[in-house]
């Protein structure tokens, strides 16, 4: 297999991507992005950024008017958690769509 050089700003935008993914694993970003769980792995332990492990997560359905208000009240907090992880990881990957986008329209000579 060929060995494939990525420029920094797609390696930075790729490591800032699972830093501030939460839940996110490196083979679930690396699968995004197109990169090899080892590749990303690599830049993130040179950026520093430690990897998060796997964690087996069951999220359970709530029964309709079986909560507490507490209860519920902590369910929302966690889904807007949730919610603000993937808007980030959404408006991250946006940019480097858009990065990518630039740098390989600049590559073309038609």
């Amino acid at each position: 297999m060929a060995r494939k050089n990525y420029p920094d700003e797609f390696k930075r935008d790729a490591v800032a991507l699972y830093r501030d993914t939460e839940g996110a694993s490196i083979a679930q970003i690396a699968a995004e992005l197109g990169v090899s769980e080892a590749t990303l792995s690599a830049w993130c332990k040179s950026a520093g950024v430690p990897i998060r492990h796997r964690r087996g997560v069951v999220v359970a359905e709530p029964v309709l008017g079986a909560e507490s208000p507490e209860q519920e009240l902590a369910r929302l907090r966690s889904e807007v958690k949730a919610l603000r992880a993937t808007e980030a990881r959404l408006s991250t990957e946006r940019d480097i769509l858009r990065s990518a986008a630039k740098y390989f329209a600049g590559e073309t000579n038609w």
